[in-house]
């Protein structure tokens, strides 16, 4: 009779801080492996922290804390399956990103992580040491090596591994989203199993942390790269896995293969599930926005809607005498949609107080950009009076193209607490309201249908501040913008290269100065949700001060 071997995999969303929590999820997760008879429970990647915890893990109350956390999941889950679950290790040889492995009561095993990401928005190396390459530990009949996250994009500790005994690999990650990387997680596993032939299980976490969000989206090979289990994107699932042993070694049972979202479907779930966290784990449960009429406040508020529920959404419009009409009845029409609470909040009076106020200063100046910003700052004023008096987290609405340029007021409309569509350019803003609008998924919080007027996403963009503006009057149209921001952000092209792409090499030059000079206000901008590898934050971190113009 072949061995079996079951697991129990608990692709669950830790929260960072929240050790107690942490660990309670946990046993409820080994209590579910024992009721379904596991040899074994997996929890993801600094589980009983939550990840990522930066600095805050250095804290020695904080890591011993977790630690003797961990001391006490191993005796209260003794009688039952094995559990495996990440968290950090402190020992006379150094500070580990650790996997600890608990059995009849005590930690019988403790795998450190070797290879230390340090990219992106990862800064390990700074954090914890590289720990040795060990080899497997065992679990009944089975041999298991657990490569942790980054060490399984390498191939030594995988090898290692099998070199030394493994007979399936179960890689615990805390691996965050960006569009499409799920097809370079696989195809680093597909890797390790073509390398070592062992059956490998990639587990990863759920949930957002700050701009970041865990995508789940955990799966199961065996030998020769064929996917056996596909479990969900984003969303939290235990999943049973049963082993066998045949000729050819150990081999995991085909089961479920959950469809997986397209990427717009992804950056829009990312959104919609970075800010329920967000506020969620901050103690927040109200938002509120200005809708302006224009398509980034619609996008905003429909994701605040869908994370939320319209109850719990607040959106004020806050004209001037430059507001158009059609503004008015565009922003009244997405909030009538939506179905969230609207406030009309004129800033008129308020406005010529100000004007009042400084013109002894002024006089003699012509009027300019100034007070422009002076209407964008009122609004930001009284939208954060707001929401200190009603307890709502205000959220900023600028996409990443605004960003990238500062086409944007600080202390204005920057203000805020969390923008969802920081990493969104301009363009796909567009495409994700017409995608929204054609979609609905169970998740969503909002109504179905058409909730974005075709208007607003049609119309010219303008910040109307003053007569007749448009975008275009100070900037490029959004098509050439965001092709070029693309090439200087996210793929760190030089001037040459967008010119060899056909841009004006003047246009290139200007936005290029435009970036440079922006990062003071990126520096204090709200955290957003990350989509892409070159998020600004910890994905780009340029200095403020910075004379570097390229020359080409």
């Amino acid at each position: 009779m072949s061995k079996k071997f079951r697991m129990l995999v608990a692709q669950l969303g830790p929260t960072v801080g929240d050790i107690d929590g942490n660990a309670q999820k946990a046993r409820a997760a080994w209590a579910e492996g024992r009721r379904e008879s596991a040899d074994l429970v997996a929890l993801p990647e600094m589980f009983i922290t939550g990840y990522n915890c930066q600095d805050l893990v250095l804290k020695p109350a904080f890591h011993e804390y977790a630690m003797g956390a961990i001391k006490q999941l191993a005796q209260d889950c003794a009688d039952g399956p094995a559990m495996a679950i990440g968290g950090p290790a402190k020992d006379e040889s150094g500070f580990y990103n650790a996997y600890y492995v608990l059995r009849d009561g005590e930690v019988t095993s403790v795998v450190r992580k070797h290879h230390l990401p340090n990219e992106m928005v990862f800064d390990e190396v700074r954090i914890f040491d590289s720990g040795p390459v060990g080899g497997p530990y065992a679990i009944n009949d089975l041999r298991i090596g657990s490569p942790i996250c980054e060490d399984a994009w390498h191939e030594d500790v995988a090898e290692t591994h099998e070199e030394s005994g493994a007979e399936l690999l179960l890689v615990p990650n805390g691996s965050p989203y960006y569009r499409d990387k799920y097809d370079v997680r696989l195809s680093h596993m597909v890797a390790r199993v073509v390398e070592t032939r062992l059956p490998l299980v990639y587990l990863n976490m759920v949930g957002a942390q700050d701009d970041q969000v865990f995508d789940g989206g955990s799966f199961v090979l065996n030998p020769g790269g064929q996917i056996v289990h596909q479990l969900s994107v984003f969303d939290e699932e235990t999943r049973v896995i049963d082993f066998e042993q045949t000729d050819e070694g150990w081999r995991a049972v085909p089961g479920e293969m959950v469809a997986r979202p397209d990427a717009w479907e992804q950056d829009y779930r990312a959104m919609v599930q970075s800010l329920r966290d967000y506020l969620g784990k901050t103690g927040f449960s109200k938002v509120l926005l200005g809708l302006s009429g224009g398509v980034d406040s619609a996008i905003v508020a429909t994701i605040a809607v869908d994370a939320l529920g319209p109850e719990n959404v607040r959106c004020v419009m806050l004209p001037s005498e430059y507001t158009s009409q059609a503004s008015f009845d565009d922003a009244e029409a997405v909030a009538k949609r939506l179905g969230c609470h609207y406030d009309h909040v004129p800033i008129s009076q308020a406005r010529d107080a100000v004007t009042e106020t400084l013109a002894p200063l002024f006089e003699g100046r012509a009027e300019d950009v100034t007070e422009e910003n002076i209407q964008s700052r009122l609004r930001g004023l009284l939208l954060m009076a707001m929401s200190n008096k009603f307890g709502e987290m205000l959220l900023t609405t600028g996409n990443k193209s605004e960003v990238a340029v500062g086409y944007a007021t600080i202390y204005g409309d920057m203000s805020g607490g969390y923008n969802p569509i920081k990493d969104l350019y301009k363009t796909r803003v567009f495409e994700q309201c017409r995608w929204r609008n054609a979609n609905h998924r169970p998740w969503m919080k909002g109504p179905e249908g058409e909730v974005i007027p075709a208007a607003v996403i049609d119309k010219p963009p303008s910040a109307e501040l003053r007569a007749d503006q448009k975008d275009e009057d100070s900037l490029p149209p959004y098509e050439v913008l965001d092709d070029i921001l693309e090439r200087l952000v996210d793929l760190e092209q030089s001037v040459a290269d967008c010119v060899a792409a056909g841009h004006d090499r003047e246009t290139v030059k200007k936005i290029e100065h435009l970036i440079y000079i922006s990062e003071y206000k990126r520096f204090q901008s709200a955290p957003g949700t990350r989509l892409t590898p070159r998020a600004f934050w910890l994905d780009r971190r340029y200095p403020i001060v910075n004379r570097w113009r390229d020359p080409g």
